[in-house]
């Protein structure tokens, strides 16, 4: 991790000097012409152009594109937005419902549950969470404990998320696997404008442990290290603002959470996501609130797990407020 690390911070600072570089000479190359026209403007009687200049209007520089926006608009998605999500897969409408019906339908349920939260001021960004790699009870073959979503699936709800104008997040439970090698394994996908990255680190567990049967951890500088590596792709591309959206339940879930930080390009926010009743999940929502880190708060629902569904006002009135909304 520690080369990568190095490899990493040495790709962004050559690719810096490369862009000082383009940026120096562009600027003097603006200055030569500005010098040569400003000395033509004397020289040559008003109205006529020099011998061998065109005409204005002659040539039209074709105007560089825009840069890629986000799905609603812009390139920053907090604080203008609120984050308003479903999570799940396909393989089993247990994990959450994102996953009950086609990706189009979900799409319909998850804009109607968005609507509650739009307010003045701070209107609403759906997103749809794709559980992309999934924890596994079977090694496999490779002995990691997670499986893959196809190619074909992502680019099913990738449409489906398109077509209402939202997000998607790539959801990764790493299993034995890192969540580096996870992001490696979709770069294809995150250098869309419109696709973030959820991480699981309940998932998240070591030699000698399964899924399910222990609740995994994570760190700090792990946290770091994806945000980035996301960083590295939204300069290259210059993508709008990632969403990085962390998920938690337990202090100890995020081991040296003093070592979590966001990159230029990229949100972070955690996830509070245990079950319960109200007051409950109130309870633990107060407790792992972030206030002054930098990092954004996201809190979760569960259709069936929650005893006594919080309504959107509820979930509004929690302070701080949250800044994405996530539903399974």
């Amino acid at each position: 991790m520690l080369e990568y690390d190095r490899e990493f911070q040495r790709r962004i600072r050559r690719e810096m000097r490369r862009r000082k570089i383009r940026r120096e000479r562009m600027i003097g190359a603006g200055t030569l012409i500005a010098v040569v026209l400003g000395g033509a403007f004397f020289l040559w009687p008003s109205g006529m152009p020099a011998s061998g200049t065109t005409g204005p209007g002659d040539h039209h520089r074709p105007k560089p594109p825009p840069p890629p926006q986000l799905p609603r608009g812009g390139r920053v998605i907090f604080p203008h937005y609120r984050v308003v999500a479903f999570d799940g897969a396909p393989q089993d409408p247990g994990l959450g419902a994102l996953g009950i019906g086609t990706p189009d339908q979900a799409a319909a349920r998850l804009l109607a549950e968005a609507d509650r939260y739009a307010r003045p001021g701070r209107p609403v960004l759906p997103a749809m969470e794709l559980i992309t790699t999934v924890a596994q009870a079977d090694p496999g073959v490779d002995g990691m404990y997670r499986m893959r979503q196809s190619d074909a699936v992502i680019g099913r709800y990738l449409a489906a998320a398109r077509r209402v104008h939202a997000l998607l997040l790539l959801d990764i439970q790493p299993g034995r696997s890192s969540f580096l090698s996870e992001l490696r394994a979709y770069r294809r996908w995150l250098r869309q404008p419109d696709v973030g990255v959820a991480l699981d680190p309940e998932c998240s567990i070591r030699p000698g442990q399964k899924p399910g049967a222990v609740i995994g951890w994570t760190d700090g500088a792990a946290i770091s290290r994806v945000a980035r590596a996301l960083s590295h792709i939204v300069a290259r591309g210059d993508l709008p603002q990632k969403l990085l959206l962390v998920h938690r339940f337990t202090v100890d879930m995020i081991h040296h959470p003093r070592l979590a930080h966001g990159a230029p390009g990229v949100a972070v926010a955690y996830n509070i996501d245990g079950y319960g009743d109200p007051p409950n999940k109130i309870a633990k929502y107060r407790q792992l609130a972030q206030r002054g880190t930098g990092i954004y708060n996201g809190f979760k629902l569960f259709f069936h797990e929650d005893t006594g569904l919080m309504p959107a006002g509820a979930v509004l009135a929690l302070r701080p407020s949250p800044d994405v909304i996530v539903y399974e």
